[in-house]
């Protein structure tokens, strides 16, 4: 094994205790002491610096099938990590490299060498790999590109605008020719950012009124592309607004998460048959065949400025629950970060 600095001998990390019924409750989790692990043959010891809490770890709390496999009680629960590796008995891995991995949600991780990629703290900050160059990035150029077939020209509506993946969105859209961008968002804070930030043509704090109202409001002429990151009453009034041939792209539906009973559906799907429009869900996890692509053409924009992102970071491993939380209850500005 490779030298390795003196290292505590235990690690936090949180486990789930309980499954949530509706809005997660701090008795639902626990943060335990653990023994610091050991790497095996191909593996790497990593101390977590920066974690990653989204809103998509809700659904896994959750018993019900889905498309990931639910956290399971009584373990420690997984996210997004950047880290320093501290150990290694991995090939092409050096103590001091630092690498983005899939086991977040503690202070120390024993990962394989292949599940970890290594990541460079000089060419850009090292939470970036987890928001703006990293799955939420991907996420929000994939869903756009690809899912929703973006075109130069098209007019676009993403809610959850000042989200990590709402914002990048917004701005890819201009980037790439969009001939309007609007937004919805929760506070006059947010609307402000979008507009004056990130650049959007129009953007409403949806709080403020109907959402179909103010939508036609900020977008008279309709829209080509909805990115819906919030479902509910958003989705139904990007329906109302759509043009003809236009394409939703469902990333995520925030607003029912925590609902008990089923939320109702858009009252007015009949008419994407007269405007021919298609709905089409993704995953991100479908789309990493683009992440070579998604670098070259994101990076560069990120270093010049041209796209711009934010940040809200929590400190401690501490908060990391109260961070998750705050994430579901819009309490974030660009991607939530948790600082170890």
């Amino acid at each position: 094994m490779t030298d390795t600095p003196t290292l505590p001998s235990v690690s936090r990390e949180w486990h789930l205790l309980s499954r949530p019924v509706g809005w997660p409750k701090p008795e639902d989790f626990a943060l335990v002491e653990a023994e610091v692990p050991q790497p095996g043959e191909g593996q790497v010891l990593v101390r977590n610096t920066y974690l990653s809490v989204d809103p998509y770890m809700r659904g896994r709390m959750s018993a019900a099938k889905s498309y990931v496999a639910p956290f399971e009680l009584g373990k420690v629960m997984q996210g997004g990590a950047v880290g320093e590796v501290v150990a290694s008995n991995a090939e092409g891995l050096s103590v001091g490299d630092h690498v983005l991995h899939f086991f977040g949600w503690r202070e120390y991780a024993v990962v394989a060498g292949k599940n970890a990629v290594k990541v460079d703290a000089d060419a850009a900050p090292l939470s970036t790999y987890l928001g703006v160059l990293g799955m939420t990035g991907l996420t929000a150029y994939a869903g756009l590109l690809r899912t929703a077939a973006f075109k130069e020209g098209d007019a676009v509506f993403v809610s959850g605008a000042a989200g990590a993946v709402g914002g990048q969105v917004g701005q890819i859209a201009k980037l790439k020719g969009a001939s309007r961008v609007i937004g919805s968002a929760g506070s006059a804070e947010k609307v402000k950012l979008l507009v004056e930030e990130y650049g959007f043509d129009a953007a409403f704090n949806y709080k403020d009124g109907p959402v179909s109202e103010q939508l036609r409001a900020a977008a008279p002429d309709g829209i080509d592309v909805y990115f819906d990151n919030v479902g509910g009453d958003h989705l139904e009034a990007a329906i109302g607004s759509l043009n003809q041939g236009g394409r939703i792209a469902v990333c995520g539906m925030i607003s029912v998460y925590n609902n008990t009973e089923p939320a109702p559906g858009p009252r007015n799907l009949a008419r994407l048959i007269q405007t021919r429009g298609r709905i089409e869900g993704f995953l991100v996890g479908d789309h990493y065949d683009l992440q070579p692509q998604f670098v070259q053409e994101v990076a560069p924009w990120v270093a010049s400025g041209e796209l711009k992102y934010r940040e809200t970071v929590v400190e401690g491993i501490e908060n990391n629950l109260d961070a998750f939380l705050g994430v579901l209850r819009g309490e974030n500005t660009g991607k939530m970060i948790v600082k170890l």
